[in-house]
């Protein structure tokens, strides 16, 4: 039976690639150099694999792809990309994390807070509401041998509304899981929430407003929540 998608709504807080290109270029370029800090070889870094794939799928330049790997692996120009996320609520009191890649922290943090206060968010203080959400690994595939991505460590297999397979699993598992899958559609690394809630129909059109004003930002890497 077809069942929730994680991998869905994942890719929708990632925004509208065609509407908001450059932008998503700039997101899927900072995620290739955070990775390539690990390592500048896809043969040997499996984020950084994720990370080019990604970008590759929507058509980034192949310059921009160096660039990048050059940037992360220390050999390249500008300032050091860092992971940080910041926790709060959203319109009708849902949870939320904000992700953001950043080479300013000041900066991030300050348009993040004046966005969410002027459009019915808050920010909080770290911990207030990442125990309600689990870092994992989604591995998107049109086929699985279910045996053999349990035996590589999937906790949750789920067949999409749109035929294709997603397998949740430990962050550490992850590699093994997309190998397991063989022929994939994409890997990542997402926050899900361990229970979800449910709003009305006038928050959850002010929820979608307010989430895509928060993934505009330029520092916003993926904007995660608990609503259903």
């Amino acid at each position: 039976m077809a069942r929730h998608s994680h991998w869905h709504n994942i890719q929708l807080k990632k925004g509208k690639a065609d509407a908001r290109r450059a932008g998503v270029f700039s997101k899927l370029v900072k995620n290739i150099t955070l990775a390539a800090r690990e390592g500048g070889d896809v043969a040997f870094n499996f984020k950084l694999r994720m990370a080019v794939d990604a970008a590759k799928g929507a058509s980034v330049p192949k310059e921009n792809i160096d660039r990048a790997i050059a940037r992360g692996s220390g050999t390249g120009e500008d300032g050091v990309i860092e992971e940080v996320v910041y926790e709060g609520f959203a319109p009708g009191g849902v949870a939320m994390l904000v992700v953001c890649l950043t080479d300013n922290r000041n900066r991030s943090v300050a348009e993040v807070k004046t966005a969410a206060t002027k459009n019915g968010g808050v920010i909080g203080v770290s911990g207030s509401v990442m125990w309600m959400f689990e870092k994992k690994g989604i591995v998107r595939s049109a086929s699985v041998d279910e045996m053999a991505l349990i035996e590589a460590g999937a906790e949750d297999i789920m067949q999409t509304i749109d035929g294709m397979f997603e397998a949740v699993c430990d962050v550490k598992d992850l590699q093994k899981v997309a190998a397991a899958a063989g022929k994939i559609d994409g890997a990542q690394i997402a926050y899900i929430a361990k229970t979800t809630t449910d709003i009305d129909v006038a928050k959850s059109v002010e929820l979608q407003t307010f989430l895509e004003i928060m993934e505009d930002l330029d520092d916003v890497d993926a904007v995660y929540t608990n609503e259903v």
